[in-house]
């Protein structure tokens, strides 16, 4: 408030306050001073003109402070090697962002987008803070993900201060519209990752094709089936095999089918009697085809007896209880679990340990894996299940493949450990106060991550 304007309203304040006025009474003069309630609304009048013209300063203060430059060329293009849902926005920095500022003017940039050159437009992503290649380029380039393809967009870039206050927004001239490409360029990598691991599987089969020895470690489940079933031979009982209760579309089924043929082999070549009950119409079809090869390959295709392999029921727990009814009646010395349990893997392992029976299990689930190991003789964990067919086999093409397999998976195991150590690196610089080692590790971590291994 001007000095004038004070001493005006002062005056004022004050000539009302101590000069009396006049009041004529009955034909009497007389001088009366102004009342109090009269005197402090003047002086909350005048407090109320003080707080406003204060405020009112501030804002004019606010407002003669100096605008913020905003970033200027900014362009939008079609990102490249993409799916058709990417754009790149490209834009230079604001006059006002300078590096070695230490009070920073600018904080960081948003983009806008907008299918319309006056329609709204909404934020995109998160803020934009330019790191030391961008201070160096002078421009930044952020791509804007989550375009619909084919459709024009209209981008509009902001540069804001650390108090939020924004430039004025800069404005694409013309629209980018995003384009499917021939090639993903975010699948390069996993493209390479699956020719390395392909050429690998092909190199190792057609070594051992050429006679280059194929070493397997020893699977303790798969050697003691001629135990098993020489054991049940000598007792003169039957051998119980079970291969799941899901169909044929299941990869733990056909694994499953896998073992029975050779069971079956053995089980001809002994002479023991081989029962097996079935979940699935298909599967019992499928192993009576199995079971029937063995034995001509075992040369006692008179012992195969077709209907030793029947259909039960689909229901799940149907068939677990006709399954351990059957143990209970006919004592069997061996049963084999091979295939894809569930709840029931438990009920039948139970029942099988009471009847005084050696078994054998082998699944790839997890929940179920610890009641086979627990009530079981020997289990087939995971990976041992699904090598099976190669190590009992022998084939060349099998044991070459499940080779090049583990090659593969230590290709990948080696990735995955690289990932660790650069995020471990990178923790470590940030408490150190290394920063740009700390930047650096991260970007390579991020890279790994969501480039490589995406």
């Amino acid at each position: 408030m001007d000095r004038r304007r004070v001493q005006l309203i002062s005056g004022w304040l004050g000539s009302s306050a101590a000069s009396p006025q006049i009041k004529t009474h009955w034909g009497r003069t007389e001088a009366v001073r102004a009342q109090p309630p009269v005197r402090v609304a003047r002086l909350l009048l005048l407090s109320a003109l003080v707080v406003f013209d204060s405020q009112a300063t501030h804002a004019v203060a606010a407002d003669s402070r100096p605008v913020l430059r905003p970033p200027a060329d900014v362009k939008a293009a079609d990102h490249p090697w993409d799916d058709g849902t990417k754009i790149d926005v490209t834009f230079s920095l604001s006059p006002d962002d300078r590096p070695d500022d230490n009070h920073k003017t600018v904080a960081f940039y948003t983009v806008e987008r907008s299918g319309e050159h006056d329609g709204i437009f909404e934020p995109v992503g998160g803020p934009r803070i330019p790191g030391k290649a961008a201070y160096d380029s002078g421009t930044i380039t952020t791509t804007i993900d989550k375009c619909r393809r084919g459709e024009p967009y209209y981008f509009a870039v902001f540069a804001v201060a650390p108090n939020g206050r924004k430039s004025q927004p800069v404005f694409t001239r013309s629209p980018a519209v995003g384009v499917r490409q021939w090639f993903d360029g975010d699948h390069l990598w996993l493209a390479l990752i699956m020719a390395v691991v392909c050429g690998t599987i092909v190199a190792c089969i057609e070594l051992a094709r050429r006679g280059w020895p194929v070493k397997i470690r020893r699977i303790a489940g798969l050697d003691a089936v001629e135990e098993a079933v020489g054991r049940a031979t000598e007792m003169g009982r039957s051998c119980f095999f079970i291969a799941g209760v899901q169909d044929l579309n299941e990869m733990q089924t056909v694994a499953g089918i896998t073992v029975l043929s050779h069971v079956a082999k053995i089980t001809a070549e002994y002479d023991a009697r081989l029962e097996m009950p079935t979940a699935r119409s298909l599967v019992m079809t499928t192993a009576r085809e199995t079971v029937q090869a063995s034995y001509l390959a075992a040369g006692r295709p008179d012992s195969y007896v077709e209907d030793n392999i029947y259909y039960v029921t689909d229901e799940q727990f149907g068939f677990a209880a006709f399954a351990t009814g059957k143990m209970v009646r006919e004592k069997p010395a061996a049963c084999f679990y091979m295939g894809c349990f569930f709840a029931e893997s438990l009920m039948l392992a139970e029942t099988a340990n009471t009847v005084g029976a050696i078994q054998i299990a082998g699944t790839a689930e997890p929940a179920q894996l610890p009641f086979f190991i627990a009530a079981c003789d020997y289990t087939l964990i995971g990976e041992e299940f699904y090598a099976a067919s190669a190590y009992l086999s022998g084939d060349p093409d099998q044991q070459g493949s499940l080779k090049g397999q583990d090659y593969g998976k230590l290709f990948v195991a080696c990735l995955l450990i690289v990932g660790s150590l650069l995020a471990t690196g990178a923790a470590l610089a940030g408490q150190a106060d290394r920063l740009e080692l700390k930047e650096t590790l991260s970007r390579a971590t991020a890279y790994l991550t969501d480039t490589m291994l995406k």
